[in-house]
């Protein structure tokens, strides 16, 4: 549970300090910036708003920026705000999607724009509900993980809007910073409310293949992968490090670690899709 709180809209002073961690996007452009501030976190995503997030993770205040609208800043913290807190709260949280077949759930792990949202959105029009779309929240169960719901919407790109959606499909509002677009989870995509095991791990090759390839990873490489796409607020503080590795090492010993490749094209999505699903039936649960 994280409590938001919005403030006044500000504009963004200097901090005074230098950033002990900072995300940059593919060209090299800061995306965001954290901070050490007080007992808590400050979070800056430049000209766009500032959240301060509880040490402990339950609580988060929003600093808008003058200009920035409530689009903006929901996706901010829906997005890249919330798997942080969740990763402060104890939860072990990933750059993944997720999808839910019979009683299990598959996820797909990989850097941006290489084809997560895509895989789930194909999914989603085609029967097997969708559980996130890019923050993977796992909670740990009797029999090993649960992928853990996260809020109903998926985010593509014009092209894989053309190729998997009907144009009726709502959507939230535009963002004034990416052409990627929101579309909200209902008749034509669907979703899944309930947690589900995480039965299969698919780590995302490049896609410069002509077939689709699955492969088991060793354990050392599903760790290496697993701390790769590691969500966490702080990359300093020795605990929750311990934790999120203790975390990895159990997720990396299961035998549910896969590498996938594929050609990135539509023509080959409904391979894909029958390749994951035989593949997802022929693995045992962990």
């Amino acid at each position: 549970m994280i409590q938001l709180a919005y403030a006044v809209a500000r504009s963004q002073a200097p901090l005074g300090c230098e950033p002990f961690h900072q995300w940059t996007v593919p060209n090299g452009t800061l995306w965001a910036a954290f901070h050490r501030h007080a007992d808590a976190y400050l979070v800056r995503f430049p000209d766009l708003a500032d959240f301060e997030v509880a040490a402990d993770g339950c609580s988060v205040t929003c600093y808008p920026g003058l200009l920035t609208d409530e689009a903006t800043l929901q996706h901010l913290y829906l997005n890249q705000i919330v798997p942080l807190a969740l990763s402060q709260q104890g939860h072990p949280v990933f750059h993944g999607s997720a999808i839910a077949f019979g009683t299990g759930a598959a996820a797909f792990l990989a850097d941006s724009g290489y084809g997560k949202s895509t895989l789930a959105a194909s999914f989603a029009t085609n029967g097997f509900p969708f559980l996130t779309d890019d923050g993977l929240v796992l909670q740990r169960s009797a029999s090993g993980f649960d992928i853990l719901p996260s809020h109903p919407s998926l985010r593509l790109w014009s092209d894989s809007q053309a190729a998997l959606l009907r144009p009726d499909v709502p959507t939230a509002p535009v963002l004034s910073f990416t052409t990627k677009m929101r579309f909200i989870a209902g008749e034509v995509i669907a979703f899944e409310n309930v947690a589900k095991p995480l039965r299969c791990a698919y780590f995302l090759g490049s896609g410069v293949t002509d077939q689709v390839t699955i492969e088991p990873m060793s354990t050392s490489e599903a760790v290496m992968a697993w701390i790769k796409h590691s969500f966490l607020l702080d990359v300093r503080e020795k605990p929750r490090l311990r934790r999120q590795f203790e975390h990895v090492t159990d997720l990396a010993a299961r035998p549910i670690n896969f590498r996938l490749d594929f050609p990135r094209n539509f023509e080959s999505l409904s391979a894909t899709k029958n390749a994951i699903l035989e593949h997802t039936r022929s693995v045992s649960s962990p």
